[in-house]
């Protein structure tokens, strides 16, 4: 039972991959769909089951967050190699997004020697606008105003990460805003005191 987790967590980074090798075959758009919403479905059960058995520790925390990224990377990728013309568009938008988490991680590493683990409310945003986006492309072979949305979300969403990791002294995950940054970051201050 405690493993269940893990594999969720696994299955999804590996889903990955797995979107991009059925791109490169021209898999039917359906398989693409099916594969967002398992993924999907993967990342809310992980993190309800282990804090349902009390093994949500840092570390199952850290590969879910990394699972996240791999299984979108591979996602973005398929989308772009089934329809490359309609994903190009909004290539700029994508490309800020990726340099705004290539640069979390770089920060992260530098000033807590680990990738951040913070599962925000906005990214859990992020991943249903991600879902309705990709899901949108993948039935219709369009992008519309859902992916519009995932993008702009996106950015938020890693810009909120990057500002609650400047302003946090200690690593934390779980955390849920930038204002809840700023309160843990006031009571780490004063502990520090003394």
């Amino acid at each position: 039972m405690t493993s269940i987790p893990a594999l969720l967590t696994l299955a999804r980074a590996l889903l990955g991959p797995v979107a991009v090798i059925a791109a490169h075959y021209h898999f039917p758009s359906v398989f693409f769909f099916c594969i967002l919403v398992i993924g999907f479905l993967s990342d809310i059960l992980d993190g309800v089951i282990a804090r349902q058995l009390g093994i949500a520790t840092p570390d199952l925390r850290r590969a879910d967050s990394l699972a996240d990224t791999v299984f979108y990377i591979g996602i973005c990728i398929a989308a772009f190699m089934l329809n490359p013309k309609e994903m190009t568009a909004y290539w700029p938008g994508i490309a800020v997004i990726v340099l705004l988490e290539l640069v979390r991680y770089g920060f992260d590493y530098w000033k807590f020697r680990q990738e951040a683990a913070y599962h925000m409310w906005s990214a859990k945003l992020w991943g249903v606008t991600l879902l309705a986006g990709f899901g949108e492309f993948f039935l219709t072979g369009k992008v519309g105003v859902l992916f519009e949305a995932a993008v702009a979300v996106g950015i938020f969403t890693e810009i909120e990460g990057l500002l609650a990791s400047i302003v946090l002294r200690r690593w934390r995950h779980d955390v849920p805003t930038l204002y809840h940054a700023i309160l843990l970051a006031r009571q780490n201050r004063f502990s520090d005191i003394p």
